[in-house]
């Protein structure tokens, strides 16, 4: 395929939303709604109106990181001084378990060569942490569910629950090997470079199962290779009062089944029969749980700042016939089905002839706004490229309003439960239960007006003037944005490369990266994130990616040193050239994102900061976007690399004798 970036001037025509058109009249007045409801949200405290619960120490907010799924059952390695591994990987969730498949199948290592280290005490990342009642995944499973091909399983729904994912994690750990490859309870501090053996020093720290008994010890590597995943890092507002609330109090991502009786597999929460519940929070974590808590519940409070946009999920059990025929239907059939289903959402023309995954992602066009498409908007085509985004977007968003309107019957209530703001503004979400739970006698919709809670007390929540008392309080208010800080930032990872230099400090100077895989001055480091790659809803195909050109690059140069220098160790590290020619091409496609500027508060604009930047700052961020052309194109520009011999262009490879 061409190494075409994607950053071309040719045409992308808008493909039809699949909606009627809505008048200028009533657009007008729709654009003068959202500008309201988004000025209501905005707060001059942006993203420090969080604590991040990975960068405190505070007791009354670490207490809801316990891991209250570890029964010590998981095998784990023992943490101990000075041992040496060769490829240290920080993460067990899909991300993590992909680098490490891709090492052993197509770079040819042992699993023996690899550990794999998490916080958790098991498998699954994200679906390890998030057990609540009806999780789900809100990407189609035949897609997002990694390496159904090569492990021969089939789905049980279209739309994954969250504890078929995580088994799905331990039959690929059992299925390469990698199960007794784990050090799990462990963090890592540090990582810092030694020219001198031409490897990291790794600082760890491993807890004992059932204590507060920990290790810490040093450790060498390498590679490493940090994959945290890009949901990792949960947070929790600053209030008023906090820690007064006398009563259980939970985050949905550490749900407390002890509280609430039942479990992931059967959440019949009998113990909240006569108890008042309240939930903060209108994510997909509350979207999904909702309808469980509103059925076991004596009473159900919604604390909600701001709506949900939900379209239709139209779950349904997988016909095993339709797999065979229409799903599984040979060799590479997955990524064939993933590459359709990003060509939907970047808006490509022409269209696919055939939408394999057809669902409510793939008729939200408008949604290229995040995942970028074929076309370069230049400065002076902003204005034009805001317009074309919100006419396409629009018949969708009255359309889920009217929903609203369609299921829910109390018309006051509907009216509150409406998003006011365009698709791309907040993560969708989907789902065929969530509104209609609104209609039940036992659950009450406590709407702020873009206010949000004001604080806690002994016996509740403050909102509105008025305290509302609660038995039991349940916080959704979801994860830090998985592209903020330096990718070692990101997993709570001080990281120190060539010459003392802390990768925290070259990434405030801007994102740089080769392949969004690496940065000059940290060699043998590789990582995952969303800057500078191919951005989409399903991040599964993007993190294969990923696995796959770590396993040709270090398989490359290994072959290449090997041939002179059968003995010494590989250094791999990306030129400043190879990373300024990469951080150029993403910052040409930034004016894509030109929609993003009014969007109500999200963690997809760091709640609203992004729209006060001045031009230097904005400078200073255009390259920490997404790859500009879409994931097809992301994936393709990286194949044509990799076609090119093992030249291994943009990367300084060599080999170094260590004593």
């Amino acid at each position: 395929m061409p190494a075409d970036n994607g950053v071309n001037s040719g045409a992308n025509p808008q493909i039809s939303s699949g909606y009627e058109a809505i008048d200028p009249a009533t657009a007008s007045k729709t654009q003068k709604k959202y500008q309201e409801e988004r000025n209501k949200r905005l707060r001059p405290d942006g993203l420090t109106q969080y604590v991040n619960l990975g960068d405190t120490d505070e007791p009354s907010y670490m207490r809801f990181l316990k891991d209250t799924w570890d029964d010590g059952t998981t095998a784990s390695l023992t943490l101990k001084d000075n041992d040496h591994f060769k490829f240290l990987i920080l993460g067990a969730g899909i991300g993590g378990l992909l680098f490490a498949v891709r090492l052993i199948e197509d770079a040819g290592f042992q699993p023996e060569d690899i550990v794999i280290v998490d916080a958790a005490a098991g498998f699954g990342g994200a679906w390890y942490w998030n057990r609540y009642p009806g999780i789900m995944c809100d990407v189609e499973s035949y897609i997002y569910m990694p390496l159904l091909e090569e492990t021969g399983y089939m789905p049980k729904h279209k739309y994954a629950y969250g504890e078929e994912l995580r088994e799905q994690a331990n039959r690929i750990a059992w299925q390469w090997s990698l199960d007794g490859r784990a050090m799990f309870r462990t963090i890592i501090s540090q990582c810092t470079w030694d020219d001198s053996t031409a490897g990291w020093t790794v600082e760890m720290t491993q807890r004992a199962f059932a204590g507060d008994t920990t290790t810490t010890a040093s450790v060498r590597a390498d590679f490493i290779m940090l994959v945290p995943g890009l949901l990792n890092r949960p947070k929790l507002p600053k209030l008023p009062g906090w820690g007064k609330f006398q009563g259980p109090s939970f985050m949905a991502s550490r749900w407390d089944y002890k509280v609430t009786g039942g479990g992931q597999e059967a959440p019949e929460m009998s113990k909240l029969q006569d108890k008042r519940v309240g939930i903060i929070g209108t994510g997909a974590s509350a979207v999904q749980a909702v309808p469980h808590l509103a059925q076991w519940s004596q009473e159900l409070l919604m604390f909600q700042r701001t709506p949900a946009s939900v379209d239709v999920r139209a779950q349904k059990a997988t016909d095993e016939q339709e797999w065979k025929q229409n799903i599984s239907t040979g060799p590479g059939w997955q990524m064939v089905r993933s590459r359709n289903f990003a060509s939907f959402l970047a808006n490509t023309q022409p269209p696919e002839p055939v939408d394999l995954v057809s669902d409510s992602w793939t008729s939200f066009p408008s949604f290229s706004v995040l995942t970028g498409g074929a076309k370069t908007i230049g400065m002076d085509e902003i204005p034009d490229h805001v317009a074309n985004l919100h006419q396409l977007d629009m018949p969708r968003a009255e359309r889920i309003r009217a929903r609203v309107d369609e299921l829910v019957h109390d018309q006051e209530v509907a009216e509150k439960l409406k998003a006011w703001y365009p698709g791309w503004c907040k993560r969708p979400a989907f789902h065929d239960e969530y509104l209609q739970a609104f209609n039940r006698p036992n659950v009450k919709l406590v709407d702020t007006n873009g206010k949000g809670v004001k604080g806690l007390t002994e016996t509740g929540v403050i909102a509105n003037g008025r305290t509302y008392d609660v038995d039991v309080l349940i916080w959704s208010t979801g994860f830090e944005q998985g592209v903020l800080g330096s990718p070692g930032a990101r997993c709570g990872v001080k990281v120190i490369g060539r010459a003392g230099l802390d990768m925290e400090d070259k990434w405030s100077k801007g994102v740089a990266t080769f392949h969004a895989i690496c940065t000059n001055g940290f060699p043998n480091m590789f990582f995952a994130g969303a800057n500078q790659a191919g951005a989409s809803p399903n991040y599964t195909p993007t993190l294969e990616t990923f696995a796959r050109h770590i396993a040709k690059i270090i398989s490359a140069s290994t072959r290449r040193i090997g041939k002179t220098q059968p003995t010494a160790k590989v250094v791999i590290e990306a030129t400043q050239e190879a990373e300024q020619d990469w951080s150029r091409r993403v910052m040409v496609g930034a004016p894509t994102l030109a929609p993003m500027a009014g969007c109500t508060p999200s963690y997809y604009n760091a709640e609203g900061s992004l729209d006060n930047m001045s031009r230097e700052e904005q400078m200073l961020a255009a390259p920490a976007g997404p790859w500009p052309a879409g994931l097809n194109n992301f994936m393709d520009v990286l194949e044509e690399w990799r076609s090119r011999n093992d030249e291994l262009e943009g990367l300084h490879v060599s080999g170094v004798q260590v004593d």
